[in-house]
């Protein structure tokens, strides 16, 4: 590859997602990159140029900078959901229908989440240093503890444009001045101080746990085993959850693919390739991860014995051309009518939340009061219907909540991190047909609005 292709844009509503397709022979090979990217300068600085040269060699390498960072536009925090949504961008504009993805470090979440969401699109991944979550809990003790969590995100606002990432992610480089310099001035290319510490807040609230057993693709998951006291334990945990991983341990302390690690990860890659390109993937495009909506008019009965039969089938049908309009606004699909509510699912669980709020605050109009009830899992697509355990969850969820109130599942929260939701505890509760106590929260917007990632 003697000279790089230009950088093009693709569009996500009124925004803009940089790309670069560098064209190539074999398997489209799509690069999420690291925490954040710029498509001019991951060429600059020579080590990086030569394993994005080498992935080039091993099939069609396709780049791009997420939104929220480098050359993209600004304006959308860069959320899973936001995340899975470019990826999606980009593969529809350089025309590929399933492609490898290629993550690291911060990018393996979104890549997770995109190969659960959208099987049909993705052949395989490959993931360095990957986590599925950052911080510590209570059934996640190799996270880093809520102290450390609060440095790292304030050292990284403190001294971000300084090189801090070379420190953090590529300890045995960080003392070369070049590749520090370069660091340093990448890091202030591709965001500000506050936006960095705004990306440090997301991953370290952000949880794909659950996403995991849903990830049916498969996955080379190469784990840097001298990477410190948490990247190690982070990757193999994810291995271990994954149903079809292909682990491997790399004798390497950096966290950046491009550090001391490259040259086995690309011998482990090449090898993967070989083996995943040409290997007959289960079709399992008829099922797969999505956010499910349920909403439910409140004494039904009761307003129907007060209007009439007349006037209640015209409040029936606004309700209804609402339901789609709104839905479809954010990105959704409306599967049923229910009688007296919705049935609807969407990509992105942020996107199923403010779609309820919003569409809530719409039947108040019509003195319609409603309440809505969001779950995240894995859904069978029969036709035009859905089936699925989460189906059953997300209606039972909105039978729990008071008129006006949209509860959701522990599992939309934890993927929703840096949306502008917030969420209140409405305790655990005995749902029908559920083995196990299920945690529910009521969802509000935190701010003024939180844009959905649907294309137009």
């Amino acid at each position: 590859m003697q000279e790089l292709p230009p950088v093009r844009y693709t569009k996500i509503g009124g925004e803009s997602v940089a790309y670069r397709d560098c064209g190539g022979e074999g398997a489209p090979l799509v690069y999420l990159g690291t925490n954040g990217s710029h498509q001019d300068l991951i060429w600059d600085e020579p080590g990086y140029a030569h394993f994005l040269r080498s992935l080039a060699a091993l099939g069609r390498l396709i780049s791009f900078d997420r939104r929220g960072s480098g050359l993209s536009s600004h304006t959308t925090k860069p959320t899973i959901e936001a995340r899975v949504a470019d990826i999606e961008a980009v593969l529809d504009a350089v025309v590929v229908d399933e492609a490898v993805l290629i993550a690291s470090v911060g990018s393996s979440q979104a890549a997770l989440a995109f190969a659960a969401t959208h099987p049909d699109r993705c052949r395989a991944l490959i993931l360095y240093a990957p986590s599925a979550r950052n911080s510590r809990a209570d059934d996640y003790e190799i996270g880093f503890p809520l102290e450390a969590v609060q440095s790292a995100i304030d050292v990284t606002e403190s001294l971000w444009g300084t090189g801090i990432t070379a420190l953090l992610y590529a300890p045995s480089l960080a003392g070369d001045p070049q590749f520090a310099a370069w660091a340093a001035r990448t890091e202030r290319a591709i965001a500000t101080p506050v936006e960095a510490r705004e990306w440090v807040e997301m991953y370290d609230e952000s949880d794909v746990r659950d996403v995991l057993p849903h990830v049916r693709v498969p996955v080379l998951v190469a784990t840097p085993a001298k990477g410190g006291e948490f990247a190690p334990a982070w990757s193999r945990y994810v291995a271990e959850r994954l149903p079809d991983a292909r682990p491997v341990e790399i004798a390497a302390q950096d966290h950046w693919p491009f550090g001391d690690g490259m040259q086995a990860f690309l011998a482990a890659i090449s090898e993967f390739l070989a083996e995943v390109v040409h290997l007959d993937v289960v079709d399992s495009a008829d099922r797969r991860l999505a956010a499910v909506l349920f909403t439910d008019i409140v004494s039904s009965t009761e307003q129907l014995q007060a209007v009439g039969d007349r006037r209640w089938r015209a409040m029936l049908e606004s309700h209804d051309d609402i339901a789609q309009r709104t839905v479809g606004r954010h990105g959704g699909r409306v599967v049923k009518s229910t009688g007296d509510g919705t049935m609807a699912i969407f990509d992105g669980p942020a996107s199923a939340v403010v779609a309820a709020l919003d569409l809530l605050a719409a039947l108040r109009r019509f003195d319609l009061q409603a309440r809505a009830g969001v779950h995240v899992g894995e859904l069978e697509e029969r036709g035009d219907d859905v089936t699925g355990i989460a189906v059953h969850l997300a209606s039972r969820v909105a039978g729990r909540a008071a008129p006006g109130e949209v509860l959701v599942t522990t599992t939309v929260r934890d993927l929703v991190a840096g949306s502008g939701l917030r969420f209140e505890p409405r305790g655990v509760h005995e749902l029908k047909g559920m083995r196990e106590p299920v945690t529910l929260l009521a969802a509000s917007l935190a701010h003024a609005a939180v844009g959905h990632t649907a294309r137009p």
